[in-house]
This record gives C-alpha cells, structure tokens and sequence, in this order.
C-alpha cells in the first residue's frame, strides 16, 4: 500500500499504453497507441499553478509546495485511422486537509452532482482534494476538478467538469511497472442533475518503460 506522495512519485518515467475506446451511443470502437513521459513537479510549478487558483491565506501552512503532490505529462497518441494527437500539460492535487476552509473555495455552481462512476464510500483512508490542471483534455484553458485518492487500491480517481461532458478518469497502480487506466465521460445534464448518459467508455493497461 502507498501513501500519496509514494504513488506520485511511483507515476513518474515513461509509460506506453494502448487504449480502447468505446462510444455507446455511436456503437463504436477504436483503438489507440499512447507514450506518455512523466515528471514529478517542482515547488515553482506547484506554486505557479495552485497561486492560480487557490489564494494564499487558504493554505494552513505558508510553504504551499509542501501541501501539493503533482507532475507535468508530455504525451502522443496514435489512433488506429492513423490520427495523431501531441499534449503538454501540468497536473496539481491539493488533498481539502492542507486547506483551512475548501468549501469557500471558488466552484462551478451550476455543476451536476457526482456521476455513479465517481461515487466512494466515505472511509478514513480516502484523501480527497483539488484537481487542478493549466490545459484540459477536451477543451482548451486552465480548469479545476475533484479527486479522491484511495491507498488500499493504490488508484487516483479524477472528476473533470468541463462545459459539455463529465469525465471520471482513474488510475489504479497494480505494480511499480504496470498501472490500470479507465475514464468514462458522461453528457454534462442540467444544473443540479446527476450525469447519467454516458459517452465514452476507455480502458487500457499501462507499462513504465524506463
């Protein structure tokens, strides 16, 4: 079982995957190759991502890059009708402990409540906290989400609302070389309703190469 910081810094190095893709609603399937290069963050980039999002005095301790676990992805993905598709960008995960008060913390209040994929039960061992990322996956800019963190499964599981879908990405850590991968993305619904039709289902293993 790993503690927080030791699985991040298990994520790091070189991981090659190939993934598969199904869209319900389509009734189709695809197929990807993914290389994925992972670095853990430095207390610059921490900083300059969390002072971003999450004022100063919100932090319980001054030093913020003490109270934040992330890495930086440089990854390319190659699909089976040939597309190919390159990415940087910066992951942060601040756990709500290292906070004084979360729940003031600027949200989406439109949001819909947490899709089934997401839900936990509620468990002393179960870290939650803040996702914050300076690109998104499948719209551009900065944006924020939640994650929860288990260490008896070793799996980090990330919730994304972005303007038009909610994405559950989860990682599960089954060996130092070999990690399991899932997301399921749900048409976001109205304000207030639990997502529930589902757009994508991927799964894929993954290998640490280096």
């Amino acid at each position: 079982m790993l503690g927080i910081e030791d699985f991040f810094a298990a994520c790091s190095g070189l991981w090659k995957t190939e993934r598969t893709y199904h869209y319900p609603l389509e009734g189709k399937v695809e197929r990807s190759y993914t290389e994925l290069k992972v670095q853990l963050l430095t207390s610059a980039e921490k900083h300059q991502i969390s002072s971003a999002f999450i004022p100063p005095e919100f932090f319980r301790e001054t030093s913020q890059s003490d109270q934040s676990y992330g890495f930086a992805i440089a990854f390319e993905t190659l699909s089976e009708t040939g597309e190919e598709v390159a990415m940087r960008l910066k992951a942060l995960f601040i756990p709500d402990d290292f906070l004084t008060y979360p729940e003031r913390l600027p949200q989406d209040t439109a949001a819909p409540g947490a899709p089934l994929a997401a839900e936990l039960p509620t468990t002393k061992e179960v870290i939650k906290g803040f996702y914050l990322r300076d690109e998104g996956y499948s719209e551009s800019g900065a944006i924020t989400g939640r994650f929860t963190y288990l260490p008896s499964r070793q799996t980090l599981e990330m919730t994304t609302y972005y303007s038009q879908s909610v994405a559950v990405d989860q990682m599960r850590l089954m060996s130092p070389r070999l990690r399991l991968r899932t997301i399921v993305t749900y048409q976001r619904p109205t304000p207030g309703a639990v997502p529930s039709v589902i757009n994508l289902v991927g799964f894929g293993m993954e290998r640490r190469e280096d």
